[in-house]
This record gives C-alpha cells, sequence and structure tokens, in this order.
C-alpha cells in the first residue's frame, strides 16, 4: 500500500491519500529517521480527542519517475523493526510503549 504525499497542514500533521481508496487521513509525524541511506517518517494516526493506544506507522520517502515525492509503508518487518527500535531510544522520554 502506497500513500500520496499531499501537503503539510502544520508541523506535525500530514494528510495522506491512500491510493486504494482515495480517502485522506491525517496522521501525526512523530519523528523522521535517516538509516541505512533512506529516510523514514514515524506516524500514527490523528485523533482530534487524545488516544490511550496508537498504532504507530513506518513509512519511508520513495522518489517517483516525474520527480514527486510519496510516502510508503515500509512493509519489511526487520526493517520495521529496526526504525522502531530507534525511534524508541530517541523518544523514551516523550512515549509510553506497550511491550
Amino acid at each position: 500500500m502506497s500513500e500520496e504525499f499531499n501537503e503539510e497542514v502544520n508541523d506535525r500533521l500530514i494528510e495522506l491519500t491512500d491510493e486504494e481508496t482515495g480517502e485522506a487521513v491525517l496522521f501525526e509525524h512523530l519523528d523522521t529517521i535517516e538509516m541505512n541511506e533512506k529516510t523514514y517518517f514515524v506516524l500514527t494516526e490523528y485523533y482530534e480527542e487524545e488516544q490511550d493506544e496508537s498504532d504507530v506507522y513506518v513509512m519511508t520517502v520513495v522518489q517517483l519517475d516525474d520527480g514527486e515525492e510519496t510516502l510508503e509503508i515500509v512493509e519489511d518487518e526487520t526493517e520495521v523493526e529496526a526504525v522502531f527500535e530507534e525511534f524508541k531510544s530517541r523518544c523514551e522520554d516523550d512515549f509510553d510503549f506497550a511491550e
């Protein structure tokens, strides 16, 4: 699944459009991690009301043939775990992580 990068709503919110459904979804940008010559975005779906638990998504920036950039969900579990471990170590004081 790939999401087309539309625009930054503010400095922490990003609106993505799901290519399969065409629906726009707001995500909160938690961190950007440079690792293994790739740029990863760590995101969670944005809700106006605070949630007790939230899923975290790891996406990577991909450059298309026309020069545009898109965010693509990382599907390789080993890659996701490595990025998420880096995120946890960088942000352990900011978030409570469920084990």
